[in-house]
């Protein structure tokens, strides 16, 4: 199952990472034995509660040695294990693939989608694509089998960045195509209209999809480092403006503070894991660090 991944990941990484499941936090609909809990009921590997016999009640269902005790009918109730459909969005819009040092933006999460997938297939989860940048979505359904890692990976090393961002309209389309609960793991940069990303996370919430949102930016865009008056030049609309850093560079880095802020806001208010990325730090360590917080919560 580790072919194809070791384009984006080095195989001692994998083994760190490959002891820590990426559990799913709410509850999951799908049908194989995995390690999620599901949310239907029947016999299984897991007892869940018990309940009073009703007439109509199967016989099988019963439980005899609470009956011993107690005198009473109860039946069993238990609680399937299942797996998880996971559906890693990818922003490949242009701005994703500003890089101020050996990594761009749009790398750093392919090599993150690379490894979640490659988790999510290791525990039989079911794992689709979307790359959304420009005019065109680029959809690889979910599938559980083995052979669709390697469809993953070859469509993320095809990939580019470039074009307008189209984040907020991948939202929305997952919210609806994805017909049974599952989660969503964003990598943007998030450099669109905040009021409809707003709008698109919170639909993706009330379809009762989980979320993970990893917020990735360049160091270079948290700390304005330039010394000189420089020309920027926005990637996606072409539009240029000189700026003296050093004037202004205390309070771009207010507004880049608080423009994280907001998002680890929404995302707390909805019920979102918000992952605050900057990509001078090795991805394996960011992701190792956030699987344990998520494993531990």
């Amino acid at each position: 199952m580790g072919a194809g991944i070791n384009r984006f990941v080095s195989p001692q990484a994998l083994s760190a990472l490959g002891r820590l499941p990426l559990l799913a936090r709410d509850v999951v609909e799908g049908f194989i034995t995995g390690l999620h809990t599901s949310p239907f009921h029947g016999f299984s590997v897991e007892f869940a509660e018990h309940r009073k016999y009703s007439p109509g009640d199967p016989l099988r269902d019963l439980d005899w040695t609470a009956y011993a005790r107690t005198d009473r009918y109860y039946i069993k109730r238990y609680r399937e294990e299942t797996n998880l459909r996971c559906c890693l969005l990818l922003d490949a819009s242009a701005s994703m693939g500003f890089a101020s040092a050996e990594i761009s933006k749009f790398d750093y999460a392919c090599r993150l989608a690379a490894c979640i997938g490659y988790l999510a297939m290791r525990q039989r989860d079911a794992i689709g694509l979307t790359i959304a940048g420009g005019d065109e979505e680029k959809r690889l359904p979910p599938s559980s089998r083995m052979a669709h890692l390697g469809l993953v990976m070859d469509m993320l090393e095809a990939a580019k960045p470039g074009g307008v961002p189209a984040i907020p309209a991948a939202f929305h389309n997952a919210a609806e195509y994805m017909r049974r609960r599952g989660l969503v793991v964003a990598f943007s940069d998030l450099l669109d209209g905040e009021e409809e990303l707003v709008k698109a996370l919170r639909h993706l919430r009330h379809r009762r999809h989980e979320v993970i949102l990893f917020h990735i930016l360049d160091p270079a865009e948290e700390d304005l480092p330039y010394r000189h008056v420089s020309e920027f030049i926005d990637l996606e609309n072409g539009e240029k403006i000189k700026v003296d850093p050093q004037a202004v560079r205390a309070q771009y880095q207010k507004e880049i503070a608080s423009f994280r802020a907001r998002y680890r806001k929404l995302c707390s208010d909805c019920a979102i894991d918000y992952v605050a990325v900057n990509t001078s730090e090795k991805f394996e360590t960011l992701l190792m660090r956030y699987l344990v917080r998520r494993s531990r919560a």
